[in-house]
């Protein structure tokens, strides 16, 4: 695993703290990323505790939280500026803790589904490589089954890290851990560890 101390805030909660093997915050009220899609609003207010990636990489956590109002989330989020970016992770949505992800270029767009495991302590795992991105979420932080595959735009360097928000509330309590970052996994697509 490697240090959750060194990475540099996007929105900087009032309340969080980071150590060498976990970071711990708690959302404040209204906070989110989502761009114009259906809503016809922008918000870029969301808490993203951002990693320097340089071009292929591979990124995964440890996300443990208590999903309880409309639209609380958490997981991680892989961003270029405010107009180009994925999230991905657990967001409570019709009584549920589903399994989601927005990838905005210009607008945004929401692809959920159930999860089959328990939405209070999961990993996921983002890879960029060669213009793709590469989503895929764990149970036990062993078995990683594909979430979505897509088109990301090449970059030289990307931001990546832990996010969280709650767009209808504040207090969500959130810690990540077991973060790993490094040179893009490369593995076969249907390879699940």
């Amino acid at each position: 695993m490697q240090s959750l101390k060194n990475g540099r805030w996007i929105n900087q909660p009032a309340d969080s703290d980071a150590s060498d093997i976990a970071l711990s915050v708690t959302t404040d009220a209204s906070t989110d990323f989502w761009r114009e899609t259906h809503y016809g609003f922008v918000r870029d207010n969301g808490h993203f505790y951002a990693f320097q990636a340089e071009a292929d990489f591979t990124a995964q956590v440890r996300v443990q939280a208590h999903f309880e109002h409309l639209y609380d989330q958490a997981g991680l989020m892989v961003r270029l500026d405010e107009r180009r970016w994925v999230k991905t992770g657990i967001e409570f949505s019709d009584g549920y803790g589903l399994l989601g992800s927005v990838l905005t270029d210009e607008a945004s767009d929401w692809a959920t589904g159930r999860y089959d495991g328990d939405p209070s302590d999961f990993w996921i795992r983002v890879t960029v490589q060669s213009g793709v991105l590469r989503i895929q979420a764990s149970a036990d932080g062993k078995t990683w089954p594909l979430i979505r595959l897509c088109p990301f735009p090449k970059a030289d360097r990307y931001f990546v890290g832990p996010m969280c928000c709650t767009p209808e509330r504040a207090g969500l309590e959130v810690r990540f851990s077991e973060w790993q970052i490094g040179q893009a996994l490369g593995k076969n697509l249907h390879d699940l560890s």
